[in-house]
């Protein structure tokens, strides 16, 4: 296991409110990045903050001055944007490109205005909306949603339902949960299933892999990624342990749609290893 992960698996089993989330960011970066010096980004971002401070300062307590200057800050002057023509490149996953490119997607740029937001007194928090991350200021019980991925722009609800359809491609009613702030520990999760399907993709087997294993210690409940885990494992011809993640898999959920075509699976690899001995 890599330093990284160590101190990753380290980090998330800490209560929610002990994780640093830049740091945890970072250790996901760092399995990609053997020589990653974690120290040095977080006081990029520590260095950042301190020249967004004045801006921020200067609003008065006017969250949408507040706002108004950190996004000039973030965006006019240190240029920071969404990656729309590589959009699908995992280095707009991993923080410490993303403050080396300034470029970068939803989630990993919503983790930058948090950061910056958090060291300079403006509490901003993340919202899992499906298929965009944004984030929230909340004050005097007025929420305003802003959308880092585009240079910042505060949101409205009509803003919000485009925003589902460029996603779905058709028309999804806006529910109230899509707006529910998201923990340190579902904001690591997001970033790391960027990373798995985005590797998933690309037949990027072992870096799959890589990130499934981080996203079980982070869900191990939840069975789909026992199952990814195991047709990953397939792929790489571990075949021990592709079988134990499916089997598995319908031992959780024998009921599952895809449990016919996963006996399948498992049937064809202990064919294999049987042909194979």
């Amino acid at each position: 296991m890599t330093e990284a992960r160590t101190r990753f698996l380290e980090m998330i089993a800490r209560p929610e409110a002990q994780i640093d989330l830049t740091t945890a960011a970072l250790l996901i970066a760092g399995e990609e990045y053997a020589d990653l010096d974690v120290e040095g980004y977080r006081s990029r971002l520590d260095a950042l903050a301190e020249r967004a401070r004045p801006r921020v300062g200067a609003a008065g307590g006017n969250p949408f001055a507040a706002i108004d200057g950190l996004n000039t800050f973030l965006f006019d002057e240190m240029g920071f944007r969404g990656n729309t023509k590589e959009y699908f490149d995992p280095r707009n996953s991993y923080l410490n490109e993303v403050l080396d490119r300034k470029r970068g997607i939803p989630i990993t740029l919503s983790l930058i205005y948090m950061e910056v937001g958090t060291r300079v007194g403006f509490q901003v928090e993340g919202v899992g909306f499906p298929g965009h991350f944004l984030v929230r200021h909340s004050s005097d019980g007025r929420h305003i949603l802003i959308d880092p991925f585009y240079q910042g722009q505060i949101l409205v609800p009509d803003d919000c339902q485009r925003r589902l359809v460029a996603t779905y491609g058709e028309e999804v009613p806006l529910e109230a949960r899509f707006f529910e702030p998201v923990g340190k520990k579902q904001i690591l999760a997001r970033v790391l299933h960027n990373l798995k399907g985005i590797y998933l993709k690309a037949d990027d087997h072992e870096r799959a892999l890589s990130a499934i294993e981080r996203l079980l210690a982070l869900e191990p409940a939840d069975p789909n990624l026992l199952r990814d885990r195991g047709l990953t494992h397939m792929n790489l011809n571990h075949h021990g342990r592709a079988v134990a993640d499916l089997e598995g898999y319908l031992r959780i959920w024998p009921a599952a749609a895809d449990a016919p075509a996963i006996r399948k699976q498992i049937t064809a690899i202990c064919r294999l290893t049987a042909s194979l001995n």
